[in-house]
């Protein structure tokens, strides 16, 4: 294989090197040795190389050395400005991924880089017809070598001269500054760590495809339980907090995330105890601390029954909220559109009866006292009954429905009796998932607005909540979020969105409120300053419109199946595969600035994924005894929970 390769290097080299001309540098960078007293030139230059040539160290343009020359550009397999193969040294190793680059000299542009990403790696017999000579040449009865070649798709050509390696040219694997050229690391201003490369050297995202300037918004796919899509979701959220990139802006930049997963995510300020000294290494290449989120408040359903309005959660009892609407706020925002979200609803005839019971209810709705109880006058001007649980409510809506008298009033236009009814039967099954987070009989003057002032980090837990809840939830929050980023005028400070099973509030078929308002953060949320990041199973299965406004995209394992949709056209064939049987942790991400896909890992998480790995939070620092220790006070008294 090393005589074939320094015999194509020789014409490729050693005829471009002439007799007097001292050196002059080959085509693959090596320095030509000036010719001896008798006019010859030594062996390299002639164009016969020596064995262990290949294992010299190449000079690149800055006239600094690039170790660890892997082989040559194949003359077997036709390399182009796009692509090119490397045939191996015996005892080299490259895998997939790896940065390789060549160079060339021209006499117009000078020295050409050539930088890319091995995306195959093959190894054959060379002299092998019949897949029976193998034991043949296993027992030394059949002369053969075995050859290994990887094939490199170009990522970048520098200056931007598009011409082919020429075969015969010294390969090697990319180090320090090649690498950070090849994959466009050192035009990245801002730059934020996603994970590490196979080389075990840090993989970086530019900064300005995420939060507006050139681009924003990430989709990451990827089978449930397997692709630890949330995983690096949070990964990702903290990079940014902490790499440095937001500069003074990083006190203000927001995190608004939405957890459905039990109460895996109510610990992100709690340290990891399960964090050990490597993952800890993983973190200090990155240039991150090992840390957990430093400011994190949780918002909780109420818990259902409980007139207290306690938070509904088990295992986390420090900076938790209830959240919930008074029946005041459901009428008054008109929010009754949320309630009627399912596909079902989609498709149902009664969808603008919707819209005229809700403007009825922002008209006719009168506040009653601090709980947020309502009273609806009729459309006569009488007033109604004191509504303060959402059945309430949902019993007088049905009531003046069902009268013929007040019908007309409530439709705002003659409608058909099966429309109303279905409509009806739709509301009155949304009273059990919808009760506890609407209602008017908690004692009022008391938070209970989901908001992202208190903390960097904002956690909305949905996974007591029925589907129809969570639905309702979602559609709520994201609305008021984007009004008020809208009513700010300004994009800054940032505010990050994480919706995992973004398939469900965004699906590709149909309409709903939802998926209107998440449209409205794919399109115009870059110039408000929302970033989406979003999470689903099957990208294909999710609106067009809103993967196709990401800037960024990540797949993890994906299912065989799902892998072969054209959303995922961005992943070469060898990746696709590659995807199928990808390890948690490893992710495919694809960003404007690289053409091809990236394969990171990103670390273990320093802060606690699940309620068993939390280690109990700083205990406080203790200023001496307390002088009012033992005086009777309001501390005293017991806690509601």
């Amino acid at each position: 294989m090393i005589e074939k390769a320094d015999a194509v290097a020789g014409a490729a080299e050693g005829a471009t090197a002439s007799v007097g001309a001292p050196g002059r540098a080959s085509a693959d960078g090596l320095a030509a040795a000036p010719a001896d007293a008798s006019g010859q030139l030594p062996a390299e230059a002639s164009g016969q190389v020596p064995a262990d040539a290949i294992r010299r160290v190449p000079v690149n343009g800055n006239g600094a050395a690039s170790a660890d020359a892997i082989g040559r550009v194949l003359g077997t397999q036709a390399a182009s400005p796009l692509s090119f193969w490397v045939g191996l040294e015996p005892g080299r190793v490259v895998q997939l991924d790896d940065v390789v680059v060549t160079r060339r000299d021209t006499p117009e542009f000078g020295q050409v880089l050539v930088a890319g990403v091995v995306s195959a790696v093959e190894a054959r017999h060379e002299g092998a017809a019949f897949d029976s000579d193998v034991f043949l040449i296993a027992d030394g009865a059949l002369p053969a070598a075995v050859v290994e070649s990887a094939e490199v798709r170009v990522t970048r050509v520098e200056p931007e001269v598009f011409i082919p390696p020429l075969p015969g040219a010294l390969a090697y694997r990319a180090q320090a500054g090649d690498r950070d050229q090849a994959l466009y690391f050192d035009v990245m201003d801002r730059r934020v760590p996603m994970g590490l490369g196979r080389d075990g050297r840090p993989m970086y995202v530019n900064f300005d495809f995420l939060d507006g300037t050139r681009g924003a918004h990430v989709s990451i796919s990827g089978v449930s339980g397997v692709a630890t899509k949330t995983s690096f979701a949070t990964f990702l959220v903290y990079s940014i907090f902490n790499s440095g990139v937001l500069g003074a802006e990083a006190a203000n930049t927001k995190a608004l995330i939405f957890s459905v997963k039990g109460e895996d995510l109510l610990f992100l300020d709690h340290a990891n105890t399960r964090l050990d000294a490597a993952a800890r290494a993983r973190y200090d290449l990155l240039g991150l601390p090992a840390t957990p989120f430093g400011s994190v408040h949780v918002f909780a359903p109420p818990r259902p029954g409980d007139p207290n309005g306690v938070p509904n959660v088990q295992a986390r009892t420090q900076a938790v909220s209830a959240y919930y609407w008074t029946l005041a706020e459901f009428c008054a925002e008109e929010l009754l559109r949320f309630v009627f979200t399912d596909a079902d609803d989609e498709r149902a005839q009664y969808s603008l009866l919707v819209g005229q019971v809700a403007a009825r209810l922002q008209a006719w709705a009168e506040p009653l006292g601090e709980s947020g109880a309502v009273r609806v006058r009729r459309p006569d001007g009488e007033a109604g009954p004191v509504c303060r649980t959402f059945a309430d409510l949902v019993d007088l809506v049905a009531g003046q429905l069902a009268d013929e008298g007040t019908r007309a009033a409530w439709t705002g236009a003659p409608t058909p009796l099966g429309t109303v009814n279905a409509f009806v039967r739709r509301l009155r099954s949304a009273v059990r998932p919808l009760s506890p987070i609407v209602r008017g009989d908690l004692p009022g003057r008391r938070p209970h607005s989901i908001g992202v002032s208190d903390a960097q980090v904002s956690i909305v837990d949905l996974h007591n909540l029925p589907e129809r809840a969570q639905r309702f939830v979602v559609g709520v929050t994201l609305r008021g979020e984007f009004a008020r980023k809208e009513s700010a005028g300004t994009a800054r400070p940032l505010l990050f969105v994480v919706l995992d099973e973004l398939n469900k509030y965004a699906p590709r078929e149909g309409e709903s409120p939802i998926k209107e308002i998440l449209l409205d953060v794919a399109e115009r949320g870059r110039s408000l300053g929302v970033i989406l990041i979003g999470a689903q199973q099957t990208a294909s299965e999710v609106e067009r419109r809103i993967v196709a406004n990401c800037a960024v995209r990540v797949a993890g394992r994906l299912d065989p199946a799902e892998a072969t949709r054209p959303e995922y056209g961005w992943l070469p064939a060898t990746a696709r595969e590659r995807a199928t049987i990808a390890r948690p942790g490893t992710m495919f991400v694809t960003q404007p600035e690289i053409p091809v896909p990236l394969a990171v890992t990103f670390p273990f998480p320093a802060w606690a994924t699940r309620p068993a790995e939390a280690a109990p939070p700083p205990a406080a620092v203790s200023r001496g005894p307390d002088p009012f220790a033992g005086l009777p006070g309001a501390d005293d008294d017991i806690p509601p929970f």
